[in-house]
């Protein structure tokens, strides 16, 4: 049976992909095939094959069988900037139902394990009207939230997780990303987390210089989720 999942993320640069990845490499390791979508990418880098983006390449690279990148990464933009804006900047058309029908994509593929991760946290805007939450809601999909263990991801954590409750859908499961080893109070501020966050928690990710998805796995738990 196939088992598709929304990865949201309490911030930006939180370790969205490196948690997507890790969990990918996972399912892979105990034999699941895996896929991934990446429906809008800002920050995508010009090359021979056209714009490609680290992120949905490193997702990629966790993808068995092997997917093509336009299946993965439909909408690329090239400003490292908020999608809506660079949308609007390049000339592409940036909607709720372009991204679905992207997604629907890989859904038929009917892997073991298909992660599809947002961009940024959950109100990032698609357009004037539109919303990555929207996207996830038209999916009807349960939804992994990352929270990237700093200052203040107490109050982030909790208010993404009221704010995916609040749009109707199931909170499936969190990870705990460290993501600055200089935060103060890091076992206070989890145990604060694991006592008001009603969802499995999929996995403590430390402090990793150069976080890789097989170093990130080794923390994670798919268990709650297969």
């Amino acid at each position: 049976m196939s088992n598709i999942y929304f990865v949201t993320g309490t911030d930006t640069e939180i370790g969205k992909t490196t948690i997507s990845a890790g969990l990918l490499h996972k399912a892979r390791l105990s034999g699941m095939t895996t896929a991934a979508a990446k429906p809008v990418a800002a920050g995508c880098e010009r090359t021979g094959e056209g714009l490609r983006n680290e992120d949905a390449l490193a997702l990629q690279a966790q993808c068995e069988p092997r997917l093509e990148y336009g299946l993965i990464n439909p909408i690329t933009l090239e400003a490292a900037i908020a999608p809506h804006i660079a949308a609007v900047e390049e000339g592409t058309v940036l909607t709720r139902d372009t991204l679905v029908k992207g997604c629907q994509r890989v859904f038929e593929l009917g892997r073991d394990l298909t992660l599809v991760e947002g961009a940024g946290g959950w109100r990032v805007p698609l357009n004037d009207s539109e919303t990555l939450a929207d996207l996830a809601a038209a999916l009807r999909l349960p939804v992994i939230m990352v929270v990237g263990m700093r200052l203040g991801c107490i109050n982030h954590a909790l208010l993404t997780a009221e704010a995916i409750a609040a749009d109707g859908l199931q909170l499936a499961g969190w990870v705990a990303n460290r993501v600055d080893p200089d935060m103060s109070r890091p076992e206070e501020n989890l145990a604060t987390l694991q006592r008001l966050i009603k969802a499995p928690c999929l996995g403590v990710v430390p402090w990793l210089e150069s976080p890789s998805a097989e170093r990130v796995a080794d923390h994670l738990d798919l268990t709650p989720l297969i």
